[in-house]
């Protein structure tokens, strides 16, 4: 509470100065946020009382959006054109204490997928009509976002198609590799450790090894441009990615078909079943989850590491994360930073409950 909760500063690239809390408007406009802040913060100490606590959170984060809203609004009035008003450090303190306060109350309330699907459902359409309200136009990034809408949409879909293109084809290609490692145990002592190998290569001495060999590809294969291959671009990173996303894949497919116990197979071997009959009807149900947590892990590293795909003219957030390190906008780098937060944290979510939809039940196990 004591840290500067907004930073006013004469135009989007100097340093600006901090803002209490409790001075970002007049005490009768602050009042409601600050009241329903401690209120909501509060509520987190009462140890049992997980909906209280729950609420305590929403209450909390209400109470942020309110200072947020009203104090870049009465900052910004009389600053000047140029002015730029941008969240402080005790912002975003108070923003993950008021998260991990929600976060350990559902924990302990132990919801359902289907809960948290609902609850997700109901945080993304919180947020899309905050978004859209315009209650937070006057922010910095707001008006970076204003700026760059054409660019900020054509660098979403760029970045979801490097996260989700290469996890697609990670999967093509490494759930058959996977089955067969688990049928035959050489190629499986052979396999792993090469795609481990690929895995410990630092990301940025990845994506440079992959110009190189796509620029001879490129200038070497007739029609290869054509089809978008050169050293800088999509496609180095996206083959950089598919690369990285091997391992998870094959060892978690191996690791989940290895999981069916053998008096199963046997059971299965007795009722007449051919082997591939066992892999679809029994190995490959069983190890489900477990195939599910790999792709999982593939899709929140892929989200993430496709920002420095920008450094290579791959495109996604990454692209205003390194224009607002280069002009020194610490806007513009939230620009590309908080959705691609965002995006891991809710692909995170999905996958949890798929994984946990896919766990067998007494009836299935039967």
């Amino acid at each position: 509470m004591a840290l500067p909760f907004l930073t006013l500063a004469a135009n989007r690239i100097v340093a600006g100065e901090g803002v209490a809390a409790w001075r970002v408007a007049d005490l009768f406009v602050t009042g409601p946020g600050l009241i329903a802040l401690v209120v909501g913060l509060a509520l987190g100490l009462l140890s049992g009382r997980e909906g209280l606590r729950l609420a305590g959170a929403a209450l909390g984060l209400a109470g942020l959006l309110w200072l947020l809203s009203q104090g870049a609004s009465s900052l910004i009035a009389d600053a000047g054109e140029y002015a730029r008003v941008s969240p402080g450090a005790g912002f975003w303190c108070l923003l993950v204490v008021v998260s991990l306060l929600a976060a350990d109350a559902l924990s302990n309330m132990s919801p359902g997928p289907m809960a948290r699907g609902g609850l997700l459902i109901v945080a993304l359409i919180g947020v899309a009509l905050v978004l859209t309200s315009g209650a937070l136009s006057e922010l910095s990034i707001m008006r970076e976002y204003t700026s760059r809408q054409d660019a900020f949409r054509d660098a979403t879909l760029r970045h979801l198609g490097l996260a989700f293109g290469s996890l697609a084809a990670a999967a093509l290609i490494g759930l058959p590799l996977g089955v067969w490692a688990h049928r035959r145990a050489r190629l499986r002592q052979g396999l792993l450790p090469v795609l481990s190998f690929l895995q410990t290569i630092p990301s940025l001495a990845m994506f440079g090894i992959m110009i190189p060999l796509l620029g001879w590809v490129g200038d070497s294969v007739p029609g290869a441009q054509a089809l978008g291959i050169a050293g800088i671009g999509f496609a180095p990173a996206f083959l950089a990615l598919v690369f990285y996303s091997l391992l998870p894949v094959v060892a978690n497919t191996v690791a989940g078909l290895q999981s069916t116990p053998a008096a199963t197979r046997e059971a299965a071997r007795g009722m007449g079943m051919t082997e591939g009959q066992r892999l679809i009807r029994v190995e490959l149900p069983i190890g489900l989850p477990v195939i599910l947590a790999g792709i999982r892990i593939v899709l929140v590293q892929n989200i993430g590491l496709a920002v420095i795909a920008g450094l290579i003219g791959g495109g996604g957030y990454g692209t205003f994360v390194f224009q607002g390190l280069n002009q020194t906008a610490t806007d513009l780098i939230l620009l590309g930073a908080l959705p691609t937060v965002a995006l891991a944290v809710v692909a995170a979510i999905l996958m949890d409950i798929l994984v946990e939809l896919a766990q067998p039940t007494a009836e299935t196990a039967r």
